[in-house]
């Protein structure tokens, strides 16, 4: 017979529930701050290169090369942090990358040479690669299993609004302070001191699943989560290449319809695309995952027409339209495919998993615009962005059907 006491004792499952529960909301918003903290280095030298081109002396060429190494160092990283993470834990990978974004902060505000911007762009690189698979993951921990769409929604839009914050944050600093491409960095390494404190304090425990597989290898979904992992990137890849596509020929867009090459202007039209992808999400957070999914393939198709007519009618506000939307699209492309994630693969395998949608992401996402920037140098800026829009309206549409396709074959998870 049980004692009184046992009676009511707690079972271990419902003792462990309880502890993730007792984890204060504060904590799951903060986790996120080392997401956003990184993302803002991602954009915030954007701004500052025509400074760099006039003080070194590079070509739009070089520049080009510049922007890859950064592709080539977040897909590296994408290999490898996901995988690490889920087998060593999220603080492992978390802080060498945030001990790597101190560091490319040094080197940018020294620079000199298109060596030291390219070294600085890897390890941006490399650092935005472990936060959208390891800090995305520390979030969801964080949260526990009874706030998994919180935690969704929040490391989404740390990732947007870190990316829309830093070149508006670069543009009015680098406009109106001295020495703008040391000042702009020395913030940046102040937040992200901040992120360090932030990850050293998480409470996250390490995790004791036994390692399986190969350390490095292309990021995956466990089997049986190849459909959400589809679905997602059906819709985010669009979108996400969309707003490269912004980030990288907007400020030449807007030189051409504006007449301006103000630091601000562009870095504040960023701002506001990701500000857009951050606003949607907070709007749409309690619909379908697959109604989410939907509205962000609709709005890059919208976003690409949009785009099509301001660069064949010169109007900025139908631009401006173009990158609100396109914003909208890669913020719901990005929450569908996260929640989906989020929602159906176990937590030994959910920094992995991210690594992988991202990876599916930024391929294309670095690939599309570039081609779009040497086409437009070869046959016109109005002709490589109709190109280019087409190209990717054509993606979103067949995203958008992907996934409505998909309705009938595959449960929306709970």
């Amino acid at each position: 017979m049980k004692a009184v006491g046992e009676q009511h004792r707690p079972q271990v499952g419902e003792r462990a529930k309880a502890r993730g529960s007792a984890t204060p909301t504060w904590w799951v918003w903060l986790a996120a701050w080392p997401v956003t903290a990184v993302f803002i280095l991602s954009n915030a030298a954007t701004p500052l290169y025509v400074l760099w081109q006039r003080d070194i002396g590079f070509t739009k060429g070089t520049l080009t090369v510049v922007f890859a190494f950064y592709i080539v160092g977040l897909l590296g990283s994408l290999l490898v942090s996901g995988v690490v993470s889920d087998r060593l834990g999220r603080k492992p990978v978390l802080l060498p990358a945030l001990g790597l974004a101190l560091a490319a902060c040094l080197i940018f505000a020294t620079a000199g040479s298109v060596i030291a911007l390219i070294v600085a762009r890897l390890f941006t690189g490399i650092a935005v690669g472990a936060v959208v698979s390891a800090g995305m993951a520390a979030v969801t921990d964080v949260a526990g299993p009874e706030r998994k769409r919180l935690a969704a929604l929040l490391a989404s839009c740390a990732m947007v609004f870190g990316a829309g914050l830093g070149p508006l944050l670069a543009g009015v600093l680098s406009e109106t302070l001295p020495a703008p491409t040391v000042t702009v960095f020395i913030v940046e390494m102040i937040l992200l001191v901040t992120a360090v404190i932030a990850v050293l304090r998480m409470p996250v425990r390490r995790p004791t699943a036994p390692a399986k597989g190969a350390w490095i290898r292309v990021p995956g979904v466990p089997r049986g989560n190849g459909m959400q992992l589809t679905l997602g990137i059906a819709v985010f890849a669009p979108g996400i290449t969309a707003t490269s596509f912004v980030l990288s020929l907007g400020p030449s867009l807007l030189a051409g319809l504006l007449d301006t090459t103000s630091r601000i202007v562009s870095g504040a039209m960023a701002f506001v695309m990701f500000l857009a992808a951050t606003g949607v999400q907070f709007a749409v957070q309690k619909l379908r995952r697959r109604t989410i999914l939907v509205a962000g393939a609709v709005s890059t198709t919208l976003s690409m027409t949009a785009l099509v007519t301001a660069v064949h009618t010169a109007s900025v506000p139908v631009l401006i339209a173009a990158a609100l939307l396109a914003g909208a699209g890669q913020g719901m492309g990005q929450l569908g495919g996260l929640s989906l994630l989020n929602s159906t693969v176990p937590a030994q395998r959910l920094a992995e998993a991210n690594a992988a949608l991202n990876v599916g992401g930024y391929i294309p996402a670095g690939l599309l615009p570039v081609s779009a920037g040497y086409l437009s140098d070869a046959v016109g800026l109005t002709t490589g962005a109709t190109v280019f829009a087409t190209t990717l309206l054509g993606l979103a549409v067949v995203g958008g059907l992907v996934v409505l396709a998909s309705r009938r074959r595959v449960p929306e998870p709970v």
